[in-house]
């Protein structure tokens, strides 16, 4: 299989091995988030090392031994991206599966699960028009300042969602057309998500306008913004 391929069929196996875990009935709760993250990191770990034995790999659920660093094709993956919507059952969570080649997000997948979708930054789909009223969306609890004082400038609709990467691919399908963030992420947590919205003609930077890069000593990534690049001046200059 092509890194494409790859990549789009983990993320879907997963996705599957999730929703098992979840009509087992077995689990409730925060064990049922703990169950599926061990369950869908356990296949993704051990299916990357047996077709990619040489690349890196960063996992939220697996603890790093540095060894990644030296590498130049690294996979980055989040087994389930908002556990807290996938134990409630909704459609807006997520399961990323990426590869950053020399710390750019090349290759992604996103599954959506609860949606029956796998997003892939190898087979991209026109964008829908922009409409007039652009819709942004935003934290289901905890919408950041930055994206209200934006939201605001640019007399935009807000549209609570639940992950990262549920949100980013709302953004690709055109269900919205921008998604800032400043509440501090981690690399597995926009990866495979940037990897697909790139791929599919959309701006993706830091607040600031810096390049998104990944496979770095330091995980953490403070903020990123996501959008039609034809909002992109107007987002900058609300930013600003």
């Amino acid at each position: 299989m092509t890194d494409g391929d790859l990549a789009a069929h983990l993320a879907e196996v997963a996705g599957r091995l999730l929703l098992e875990v979840r009509g087992s009935g077995v689990f409730a709760g925060k064990a049922l988030g703990a169950a599926g993250d061990r369950t869908a990191n356990e296949f993704l770990v051990h299916a990357i090392r047996a077709a990619r034995p040489e690349d890196g790999l960063l996992s939220e659920e697996m603890k790093c031994d540095g060894t990644r660093l030296a590498k130049s094709r690294v996979w980055i993956i989040d087994p389930v991206d908002g556990t807290r919507e996938y134990g409630e059952a909704r459609a807006d969570w997520a399961v990323h599966v990426g590869l950053a080649m020399d710390g750019v997000p090349s290759v992604g997948a996103v599954a959506l699960p609860g949606a029956g979708r796998v997003l892939r930054s190898d087979r991209p789909q026109p964008l829908p028009p922009v409409p007039a009223r652009p819709r942004m969306v935003v934290s289901r609890s905890r919408p950041p300042a930055e994206a209200l004082a934006v939201a605001e400038a640019l007399n935009a609709e807000l549209v609570p969602m639940g992950s990262a990467g549920a949100k980013a691919m709302a953004v690709v399908t055109g269900e919205a057309e921008l998604y800032l963030h400043s509440g501090g992420q981690y690399e597995w947590d926009s990866m495979a998500p940037v990897a697909v919205a790139l791929a599919h003609g959309l701006v993706c930077t830091r607040l600031d306008g810096t390049p998104l890069t990944y496979n770095n000593s330091d995980v953490y990534l403070p903020d990123l913004m996501i959008v039609r690049p034809e909002l992109a001046d107007a987002v900058r200059a609300a930013l600003a």
